[in-house]
């Protein structure tokens, strides 16, 4: 089974990292006519402190035997965020094939489900590592899949719904975020991060190589190399029932390291969203 990243992976992000830094930001006299955007392979590896040739050796995914001092030294000169310093020690360091079985179908436990309904005025849903809804309460639904059956969670594979599938493939999801294109490169940012920790996951080899054909804008964004991890923010949306809704998202990790989150959105009280929520939850009853 191929496996979602392998090294020219690493090429890649060193290549889109250091495109994205000029010589002036990295504190480096530039000469003649330059070819190429942002450093150079040289100038690059001046600034980590490593020879030319095992730099380049490195982005053509011919070793993958570096420190962690070299990486360190990378990361810093290439003025990685936390996310894409780790996205970077992850692809440096290829975990071994995992050959154990694969790995069960992923659910949401009767706690957790329970505790979504329990969640009337909030809309909240249930996500797996790669964003296949598990399950979500009446609200969550209302939200951001109405016009899916309520019962949609409990599908298996490919007809689960899947929030990142559906944000480049589905009409409905695309009409509903009014910043379309922040959240698809926000969705494709995460997922970049998410392939790193897990390439031997199967289903979701399968979900980019499905995107990757289907979307020539998941493409284009997979191709730039992103990496961010989103955990809170603000989602604009334009809902069909109840017009434009200004939402606080919250990702809440559940603690038992299968990658499991719960995802919540909120009004402030007393806004107009908070109204529009509320209206739509009359509709859910």
């Amino acid at each position: 089974m191929p496996t979602v990243h392998d090294a020219r992976d690493l090429g890649d992000f060193l290549r889109t990292r250091r495109a994205g830094i000029s010589p002036d930001e990295a504190g480096l006299t530039s000469y003649g006519t330059r070819r190429v955007p942002g450093l150079r392979r040289e100038e690059l590896a001046q600034l980590a402190g490593i020879s030319t040739a095992y730099y380049t050796r490195l982005e053509q995914g011919q070793s993958q035997a570096a420190s962690d001092a070299i990486i360190e030294s990378l990361a810093r000169a290439l003025r990685l965020t936390p996310d894409e310093r780790a996205h970077l020690f992850e692809l440096a360091r290829p975990r071994p094939a995992d050959r154990r079985r694969p790995p069960k179908p992923e659910r949401a436990g009767p706690g957790v489900v329970q505790l979504l309904e329990a969640m009337h005025d909030v809309p909240a849903l249930v996500l797996g590592r790669h964003n296949d809804v598990l399950s979500w309460n009446a609200l969550g639904h209302a939200l951001l899949a109405g016009h899916l059956d309520r019962q949609a969670p409990d599908a298996a594979g490919p007809d689960r719904p899947n929030l990142t599938r559906m944000l480049f493939l589905d009409a409905h999801t695309r009409e509903l975020h009014r910043d379309w294109a922040d959240e698809a490169a926000t969705s494709v940012a995460s997922l970049r991060y998410v392939a790193a920790h897990h390439p031997d996951d199967p289903a979701l080899a399968a979900l980019i190589g499905e995107l990757s054909l289907r979307s020539p804008e998941f493409a284009a964004l997979w191709a730039r190399h992103q990496v961010r991890l989103c955990s809170s923010g603000t989602r604009r949306l334009h809902h069909p029932v109840v017009g434009d809704l200004d939402l606080s998202f919250e990702v809440l990790h559940l603690p038992d390291a299968t990658g499991v989150r719960l995802l919540t959105h909120t009004a402030a009280p007393g806004s107009a969203t908070a109204q529009g929520l509320a209206l739509l939850n009359f509709h859910t009853l």
